[in-house]
């Protein structure tokens, strides 16, 4: 892919760089570089005598939420930079990849940044320059290439539900504009102050409960009143004179004195002194 292809293209970041031996061995998500800029093969062969060899293939998958911010060639006497890593080897059992010069990349969670790496090619060693790429440095006879620019994360797009026509009327997902709420059960006049206790003496107490809503009813509503058979008999007789007279109504200083106590008793206990074990 060039620069002057459709700039569609560039908005996605790459979010991973790796080595694979062909593409039975690249994973699915990742591109496979198996040409340079200037149509030779891109295959990084370490030596004459070595039929295998292996591929750079960059992903721009962003299910993981990462992106790759800056990638660079480095000697095998280099220190990896801080916050770099190298890049993962999806190789054949026997192969393997050089290391005199090796590349790492800086990974960074894609809501961190705004600037990211969005392409990556390789040309022939004595071949001109990458217009508007920067150059990484030389490697196995290629040198490595890379843009840098802004990217626009894609939009998530809603999963499409599968939901009853009563759930699909009460969407906010309408073409309209959204409607005022209405009561399913306007009422047809103001609203009245209900009397519940004086609707209980009725004839059908349970109609008048029906009639004053929901609202006016509790869970005392409709049931009536009545003593228990025990005390009916008690309800019945006339209590007399005399028997009031003899209630005495007691004062505080008569409830203390009748209730008095000194705990004595326990003092003594808590004088008293355990014996000894006898050895």
């Amino acid at each position: 892919m060039s620069v002057f292809e459709s700039s569609s293209g560039f908005s996605r970041p790459i979010t991973a760089v790796a080595w694979a031996s062909n593409t039975s061995t690249c994973p699915g998500q990742y591109s496979l570089i198996t040409q340079t800029e200037d149509g030779a093969s891109a295959n990084f062969i370490r030596g004459f005598a070595l039929k295998a060899g292996y591929y750079l293939c960059y992903s721009k998958d962003l299910s993981a939420g990462l992106v790759v911010t800056d990638v660079q060639v480095i000697t095998d006497k280099e220190a990896i930079p801080h916050g770099y890593c190298y890049i993962p080897e999806f190789l054949e059992p026997k192969a393997s990849v050089g290391k005199k010069k090796r590349i790492c990349v800086r990974i960074v969670p894609v809501g961190s940044v705004t600037t990211a790496v969005l392409d990556l090619k390789l040309t022939a060693k004595n071949k001109s320059m990458v217009q508007q790429y920067t150059c990484l440095g030389d490697m196995h006879g290629f040198v490595v290439w890379c843009l840098k620019g802004q990217f626009s994360s894609p939009t998530p797009q809603a999963k499409p539900r599968s939901i009853s026509l009563d759930m699909r009327s009460l969407s906010l997902e309408g073409a309209g504009p959204p409607q005022p709420l209405k009561p399913s059960n306007p009422p047809e006049g103001p609203l009245k102050v209900t009397r519940r206790r004086s609707k209980l003496d009725t004839h059908n107490p349970m109609e008048t409960v029906c009639d004053s809503g929901i609202y006016g009813i509790t869970a005392m509503d409709g049931v009536p009143f009545s003593l228990h058979p025990k005390f009916e008999s008690q309800s019945n007789s006339k209590v007399s004179a005399s028997t009031l007279s003899d209630i005495r109504i007691k004062s505080v200083q008569d409830i203390e004195n009748e209730y008095n106590y000194t705990f004595a008793v326990e003092e003594q206990a808590a004088r008293r002194v355990c014996p000894s074990a006898s050895g």
